[in-house]
């Protein structure tokens, strides 16, 4: 099934359940993916890799915008943009523990024969590729440069 069906089925089981929360979510989702196939023109179906770049920045939005409203002092709109995030996060394949990641990471940099951080970009580059949509950038860029250091 693909995810635009997933999304409409989640949509009408949301609207059953009277889920605000969820509808608000998956409303959200519906509407970026709509945005990106009126984008990429009269191309019928986005890629896996496109939905899943378009979740993982939903999921970031999210997951930045919760990181703000609790820097200033307000959990109650911190609070909704979490379960956003966790309701988006259930259509993303299965991520990676960082255990799993820095493993992935050492084999690119013993592959590569990186050494220091002037070699940061061209095994972010390979690692990014491989660990597309099971781990988040930012958990790649902090295990590269422990490692890398």
């Amino acid at each position: 099934m693909s995810l635009q069906n997933q999304i409409n089925e989640e949509i009408k089981t949301a609207m059953r359940a009277k889920d605000t929360v969820s509808l608000e979510s998956l409303r959200a989702v519906k509407s970026a993916l709509l945005l990106l196939q009126s984008e990429s023109g009269a191309k019928e179906e986005i890629s896996q890799d496109e939905e899943i770049k378009l979740l993982q920045r939903l999921v970031k939005q999210r997951k930045d915008s919760a990181n703000i409203y609790t820097q200033q002092g307000r959990p109650d709109l911190a609070e909704p943009e979490l379960l956003q995030a966790s309701i988006i996060e259930k259509f993303l394949p299965a991520q990676l523990s960082e255990e799993e990641v820095e493993a992935v990471v050492a084999k690119i940099i013993a592959d590569t024969g990186a050494s220091g951080m002037a070699s940061m970009g061209k095994v972010m580059g390979e690692a990014s590729a491989e660990l597309a949509g099971k781990a988040d950038g930012k958990t790649i860029s902090t295990i590269v440069k422990k490692l890398l250091s």
